[in-house]
């Protein structure tokens, strides 16, 4: 079985290729947030390079979110559009999901953190036990309510953009319960895409095209507030 695999809800576009349990092929590119120039090219060259053709794919896959609300709808309207082409199925997969599968059999609590811009962030909670489970669902809260949260937690492993931009302050406040892999892993990668959509396929956990939507998580009520202030101020200035 193959499957391709997409991720462009961050600043990084990724896509990959695996057969099986083999990754055949993976790109990855995080400079400028041009993925709707990009991802199609960078398809196209990987298809070539592997000397596939999309119908050569069994199953399409797009982490569907949460995360740039742009980024995922064209990394999901690529994807169902080569569905529709091929007549193939396809697999959603959660983006915080597939950040923490980057860090494989990890014994620690594994946090994915996405910058949702001014201290806000997207952020959930995963553990390999018996295989890979959640355990904290994804969720909009700020910077500062996730590090409290993990100060219950004997270590934490922090990945994501937003453990890069937050580094200092989790460090600051959890010194060494703080643990940071390489920078290989800390951000999307689609062959965790592509490894927990082919588990699913597997499993027959597949949809139609027509089924994928990207998942957008609202806004915390910080960030909210944060935007009825900053509305309230313009009002006054004017």
């Amino acid at each position: 079985m193959k499957v391709l695999a997409v991720d462009t809800s961050s600043n990084v576009a990724t896509v990959a290729v695996m057969e099986d349990d083999l990754l055949l092929g993976e790109y990855i590119l995080n400079h400028k947030k041009t993925h709707s120039q990009k991802i199609m090219p960078m398809i196209e060259q990987l298809l070539c390079d592997l000397e596939l053709r999309a119908s050569d794919i069994d199953i399409f896959a797009a982490a569907v979110g949460p995360g740039s609300f742009t980024g995922l709808r064209i990394g999901v309207a690529t994807v169902k559009a080569l569905a529709h082409a091929t007549g193939k199925r396809v697999v959603s997969v959660g983006t915080l999901e597939a950040l923490a599968y980057n860090v494989p059999h990890c014994e620690h609590i594994i946090v994915p953190i996405m910058d949702a811009r001014r201290n806000n962030i997207f952020t959930a909670s995963y553990i390999w036990d018996e295989g890979f489970k959640e355990i904290g669902e994804p969720e909009g809260i700020t910077i500062e309510e996730c590090v409290d949260a993990c100060g219950n937690f004997l270590e934490t492993v922090f990945v994501g953009d937003g453990a890069i931009i937050h580094k200092d302050y989790i460090v600051e406040k959890l010194g060494d319960k703080a643990i940071f892999p390489h920078g290989a892993v800390l951000n999307s990668r689609a062959s965790s895409v592509a490894a927990i959509a082919m588990e699913r396929a597997k499993k027959g956990e597949t949809q139609s095209y027509l089924e994928m939507k990207p998942f957008y998580i609202k806004k915390s009520q910080a960030e909210k507030e944060l935007e009825e202030k900053e509305k309230a101020n313009d009002s006054n200035r004017q």
